[in-house]
């Protein structure tokens, strides 16, 4: 039998090995991890279980038995899957991807989000696109068309606007900066 764990503030790969690695050290070898979630042979015993929460929240990470605060989690999690999805993306609206992924419809999951944390779906994903944006200016790889390609943007014109708004300057500004201001996904 195993036991779904639900973590919140995981948001990297990185994050997938530190979840991994606090597992093993309280003696639990999980079956398998993904963003947010890990699968262990269960069920834990609650001693073993305040371990874990301890262990977790030493690193950020928050473990989550409210099913309203999983959701949430699940909701950011698929805005985080589907910004740096790229050119990897299908052709769907956001929309009709998030009730896919979730299997809830779209407007319950805008309404809670809203709720719970005190912006629209829509503003949060705006805010993971202009976070991915500014990191691939950062990479310095690619134009600023191949990102606004790679992001699902319109145009250039749009993205450069889009984040002009959220950062108070242009894309051009941002990646001649020395130290640009760039925020964990965690925290946007």
């Amino acid at each position: 039998m195993t036991e779904t764990l639900h973590i919140k503030n995981m948001v990297c790969d990185r994050c997938i090995l530190v979840v991994g690695d606090v597992l093993r050290r309280c003696g639990i070898e999980p079956v398998r991890i993904t963003l947010g979630e890990a699968v262990v042979q269960g069920p834990l015993d609650k001693e073993l279980l305040s371990v874990v929460r301890q262990a977790l929240e030493a690193l950020g990470f928050e473990l989550l038995e409210d099913r309203r605060q999983v959701l949430l989690e699940q909701i950011k999690r698929a805005v985080i899957e589907w910004v740096r999805a790229g050119e990897e993306r299908s052709a769907m609206r956001f929309s009709e991807y998030l009730e896919r992924r979730l299997g809830r419809d779209y407007s319950a999951l805008s309404k809670l989000f809203s709720e719970a944390c005190g912006t629209t779906l829509e503003k949060y994903l705006i805010a993971q696109k202009i976070e991915r944006t500014k990191e691939l200016l950062s990479d310095r790889e690619l134009t600023l068309s191949e990102i606004a390609d790679r992001l699902g943007y319109s145009s250039v014109a749009y993205l450069s606007a889009q984040f002009k708004q959220v950062t108070g300057m242009t894309p051009s500004r941002f990646r001649e900066q020395e130290h640009p201001d760039r925020r964990p996904l965690d925290r946007v």
